[in-house]
């Protein structure tokens, strides 16, 4: 019966169909693979699934999601090379949709040669006011306030040059509020955004046949690593046992950091296994891992959790510090994806590339929102992890 369960929801957004065989049976991850290293720029297509849930929630055609992927994938590439070659006037880079390119900012005193560089490699070049390290000097300042229950967050937007302050729409006028902001004003270029709701993590109560649990908490796992598996550190504290969705044993919670940051990691052992996979829940296939290369602020970014299952959207903002109930939790990425509770720790991906483990948000999947997750390579590099990639 454990088997055949397998081959339909498995325990988790992990777990490959039986006829896989256990996870020594893959292919390894190269030998030179630490616990942060990423291919460059993978090389398989687009998975089918992928492509139908990007039709479904960015409105593309098939065309548009396979030109769409080809191009986040060297925009990723790219990325980081072009923050090297810029050095101190770099001020940030995203991903533009609607030309296909990756985007990098630069201060007026960058040198010709580095722009002419980052344009011959292929991304676009703007003129920004302010660096990226000036910026993110900025957002450190803000991190060391308090903030009140009517903000958010806080994060560096490229496109705008500045780091914008999240509030409440109902908070805006609350004194505590306004303190901050006038605070956070003076520490330099600072932009007040309103939104319709407070994040809030996104555990829930125990429901029968999700993918795991710890106490009364249901929880979704986000990545295979060797050993176990890592997820958001909210759904559970270092010792805590987890049982799967048939209620057997499956392992402990080994490390477990929140607020603050918002990652875990749980040992596997009693007959699981894990293997390089995401469930796709029968709305689209089971998706192959194959990396952890960092999508750019503007790609796309699927999620994949044990309530609201199949979900798309775009990156909206990188090291974002949200402000929860339970404290702030910093460099969280933000996206457009929808989620609900039970979706927390969840997978994020962009094509086969994992970017990290959901942490919290507003709104559901009925009415839309936005959905912060932890990135997957800082909580590999906080435990040395290496992440179960596929290299078929």
């Amino acid at each position: 019966m454990r088997r055949r369960r397998l081959t339909h929801a498995v325990l988790s957004a992990l777990l490959l169909l039986a006829g896989w065989g256990a996870a020594g049976t893959l292919p390894a991850t190269a030998a030179d693979t630490g616990p942060a290293a990423v291919p460059a720029e993978p090389r398989q297509p687009a998975s089918d699934g992928l492509v139908t849930a990007m039709r479904r929630d960015l409105g593309l055609t098939r065309e548009q999601a396979e030109a769409r992927i080809a191009a986040e994938r060297t925009a990723a590439t790219l990325a980081p090379k072009a923050r090297r070659t810029a050095g101190g006037a770099y001020a940030g880079s995203w991903f533009d949709a609607a030309s296909g390119r990756l985007t990098v900012a630069l201060t007026p005193d960058a040198a010709p040669a580095a722009r002419r560089a980052i344009e011959a490699s292929g991304a676009a070049v703007r003129t920004a006011a302010h660096s990226a390290r000036l910026l993110d000097t900025v957002k450190g300042r803000l991190d060391r306030l308090s903030a009140p229950s009517g903000v958010s967050g806080w994060h560096v937007d490229p496109r705008a040059n500045t780091v914008v302050v999240d509030v409440v729409r109902n908070d805006r006028s609350d004194n505590d509020v306004r303190r901050f902001l006038s605070r956070a004003r003076e520490a330099g270029p600072v932009t007040v955004r309103t939104v319709p709701a407070a994040p809030r993590t996104l555990a829930a109560g125990t429901v029968g046949g999700d993918p795991y649990y710890t106490g009364n908490v249901r929880c979704s796992i986000g990545f295979s690593v060797y050993g176990g598996f890592v997820t958001a550190g909210h759904c559970g504290r270092p010792g805590a046992g987890v049982n799967g969705w048939d209620g057997s044993y499956v392992g402990t919670f080994q490390g477990s950091s929140f607020p603050g940051d918002d990652y875990a990691w749980v040992s596997v052992g009693s007959g699981w296994w894990t293997v390089p996979v995401v469930l796709g829940w029968g709305t689209v296939p089971d998706q192959l891992v194959r990396g952890s290369a960092v999508a750019p602020v503007g790609s796309s970014v699927c999620r994949s959790g044990s309530t609201s299952h199949w979900h798309c959207g775009t990156v909206l903002a990188t090291n974002e510090t949200v402000n929860y109930s339970q404290g702030a939790v910093y460099q969280l990425t933000k996206t457009s994806v929808c989620a609900e509770p039970g979706d927390s720790g969840g997978s994020f991906l962009t094509g086969d590339q994992a970017q990290g483990v959901t942490s919290g948000g507003w709104g559901n999947c009925s009415s839309g929102g936005e959905t912060w997750f932890q990135p997957v390579n800082e909580i590999l590099s906080r435990y040395g992890l290496t992440l179960h990639t596929y290299t078929g």
